[in-house]
């Protein structure tokens, strides 16, 4: 029941500080940067100001999209077939992929080759497409495709059927502007996939949504599950339901496998980010259920790769997943405590009590995380409860790991056991982890007298109409107002990637008991901001939660159960169609009024930072949304201190004023860019002559 993750995850950084440059996999593979599209220059003729470059060439998408189609090849069973098209947006100029170790590439179509295993695009292809085969069967550590005979598989394909893990691509990118990552994995026949995972051969697939998380559980033909689908399903809403340690995901996929393999070890496996394959005789009255653990290790975002934890912190793990596992067993009335209890004292067996949590070479037997790191992480959690009053658990811990951007270290696990609990619960903490000391499992009126405590319960409500986006009221839409018909009806809002997000709040004490709250907001399924404060019941406190996107794509923003769609755009789509200003005519020192028309420039909602420009750079910008198919205007005071003509931009339109009356004589007022080529070499003339009147 080990946790699994790809080695090989997109490695991208999409920056919106840098106008132009390289998202790359390592240091060292950078592409260097190139210029921008949307730098302004000026020239000055007389007292003519002119813009030579405005605007933007982006395009209306904004996203990078991988496509992987997997196929089963029954006679020959060793590999299967995977091929990657990409969909490559405007804004990306170059970009190089890395293949996993033992890929054997069949075909090509818009690469070159560089290397073993790295391909060039050929800047010409709009769908650069490479056919490889992988090995299907792979035993031992589920973090490279290996050859360990002497473990159990983690992947396998019988030529009947498949389970593999799903092939990933190290991408580097050069880009002049931001682009988000789309990613679609389909299995080409009978099958199944979650993105991570997947399955060949005929297979009946069940759902159950959640508080907007679903559950797909696959059931192949071959497999006799030991419990029903629904009761699987139940039992995994009601998990969700219990752990409220953030790293909710869209959708978990999970699929069952026949239980006659050498799986070694293994009963189950949790994959990549969502996905795991539970054996088909695991049941959900075990001590530990395997449905439970390998969720369990769905919702540690923080060991969602293969850097997140540091070596001595990487018994947090399975330790917390094991523990967790037999505690919703238990409190959903699946076991008893005296199940329970058997369970944790596994830990106190001479083989595991010797060894140091943090420190791995001093383990006499592999299992020490799962045995001693469960009990140690039990009794954590009670001391927890006991020390606020059942105010505090290991859930505050969990969630606080799940919101780190960096390496969780041993370190930072002390440091939230203290924040949660106080500095004798580190103590505590301390000792059961860093030193051989191994606690006694209690008895059950000790877990009643910790566990059975009443708790604060707090309920979550969002002011989506009030949101704000750049600080400005913004406009929300429904699903289906943009026509999508699929899944629930959701408020959706269309953002400029870059710009802030601002979410008003509401949380109130539905309990008996005063407590405290931990308001977060998530956002791609991971923390983006949170609040933290104590209530008493009945009462209410309201905050304002803040997310600012980088990079374009869709996101789910969640908080408590509430959900809505954010839909993050570059300013490639919005077009504008027309710059107009008003009055015609003004004298130095006084405003004009700008007004760009845009619309969408796609089909599908628009967002961007407009930018108002003159000779002098960015003089006003506004922030627009747009649904598709739609047209509206936005303004900008524009004031200009002396006499001339000057020109005002906003992406690619233009729109030509006059100050004071001042166009210089024999010249016409010109529509478009700046000033025609043909009148540069007279206006040059006349240059040292004007300037040295106007002074």
């Amino acid at each position: 029941m080990k946790s699994r993750v790809a080695v090989f995850a997109f490695v991208v950084l999409l920056a919106t500080s840098l106008p132009a440059g390289a998202v790359t996999l390592e240091s060292g593979s950078a592409i260097e940067p190139s210029a921008t599209a949307d730098s302004a220059s000026g020239s000055e003729l007389g007292s003519s100001r002119s813009l030579a470059s405005v605007g933007t060439s982006v395009g209306a998408d904004d996203v990078f999209h991988r496509t992987t189609v997997l196929r089963h090849r029954p006679d020959d069973p060793e590999t299967f077939g995977t091929e990657m098209t990409f969909r490559v947006p405007d804004p990306v100029t170059e970009f190089e992929i890395e293949l996993e170790r033992g890929a054997t590439v069949e075909s090509v179509a818009g690469f070159e080759r560089t290397g073993e295993r790295t391909f060039q695009w050929d800047e010409e292809t709009a769908e650069p497409t490479i056919r490889y085969a992988m090995p299907a069967d792979q035993r031992g550590g589920g973090e490279q495709r290996g050859t360990d005979s002497s473990a159990g598989y983690t992947f396998v394909d019988t030529g009947e059927w498949g389970v593999v893990g799903v092939p990933d691509v190290a991408i580097s990118l050069r880009r002049t502007e931001p682009v988000g990552i789309e990613e679609t994995v389909t299995v080409d026949g009978l099958g199944a996939t979650g993105g991570d995972i997947a399955f060949f051969g005929e297979v009946q697939e069940y759902e159950r949504d959640v508080d907007g998380e679903t559950f797909r559980l696959a059931v192949p033909e071959v497999v006799d599950l030991e419990e029903s689908p629904d009761a699987i399903l139940t039992a995994l809403a009601d998990a969700s339901g219990r752990l409220e340690v953030g790293m909710r995901s869209d959708e978990v996929f999970m699929v069952a496998v026949p239980s006659d393999v050498d799986w070694g070890s293994n009963r189950g496996i949790q994959y990549g980010q969502s996905d795991a394959w539970v054996v088909e005789d695991a049941t959900l009255d075990e001590r530990n259920p395997v449905w439970f653990h390998e969720y369990v290790h769905v919702r540690q975002r923080f060991s969602a790769t293969a850097v997140a934890t540091a070596p001595e912190a990487d018994w947090i793990v399975e330790g917390q997943a094991d523990y967790y596992a037999g505690l919703l067993a238990l409190e959903s009335g699946r076991t008893e405590f005296g199940e329970f209890s058997t369970l944790l004292e596994r830990g106190q067996r001479s083989r595991y009590t010797d060894g140091v949590l943090t420190d791995r070479s001093t383990w006499d037997d592999p299992e020490t995380d799962y045995a001693k790191g469960a009990l140690v992480a039990g009794e954590i959690d009670r001391r927890l409860r006991l020390a606020t009053d059942g105010d505090r658990t290991l859930e505050d811990v969990f969630r606080t790991l799940n919101a780190r951007e960096e390496t969780v270290t041993q370190t930072d696990f002390l440091r939230a056991v203290e924040d949660a609990g106080g500095a004798e619960v580190r103590a505590a903490a301390e000792r059961y982890t860093q030193t051989e000391a191994t606690p006694e499992m209690w008895n059950r009126s000790q877990h009643e007298a910790a566990f059975g405590q009443s708790v604060a319960a707090f309920e979550y409500e969002t002011e989506a109409e009030s949101l704000t986006v750049a600080g400005q009221e913004w406009p929300r839409w429904s699903t289906s107002d943009l026509g999508r018909t699929d899944g629930e009806d959701r408020a959706v809002i269309a953002v400029p990637a870059g710009e802030s997000v601002t979410i008003p709040t509401t949380v109130e004490n539905t309990g008996k008991r005063a407590g405290t709250y931990d308001a977060t907001l998530q956002a791609g399924g991971r923390v983006v901001d949170s609040r933290r404060g104590t209530l008493e019941p009945g009462a209410t406190a309201t905050h304002a939660l803040s997310w600012t996107p980088s990079e374009p794509g869709e996101y789910t923003i969640r908080i408590g159960s509430e959900r809505l769609t954010a839909v993050v755009r570059s300013s490639g789509s919005v077009a504008v169609t027309d710059v107009q200003h008003a009055p015609d005519g003004i004298d130095a020192g006084e405003s004009v009024t700008a007004t760009a028309t845009i619309e969408a420039a796609g089909d599908r909602p628009g967002a961007a930072v407009l930018a108002f420009r003159t000779v002098d750079g960015v003089v006003a910008e506004r922030p627009v949304a747009i649904r598709p198919g739609e047209t509206t205007t936005v303004d900008a005071e524009i004031r200009f201190d002396e006499d001339g003509r000057y020109e005002i931009a906003v992406h690619d339109r233009v729109t030509t004023i006059d100050v004071g009356g001042g166009a210089v004589a024999g010249l016409e007022a010109v529509p478009g860019f700046g000033v025609p080529a043909a009148l540069v070499a007279v206006a040059a003339a006349l240059l040292g002559a004007l300037v040295a009147r106007h002074r």
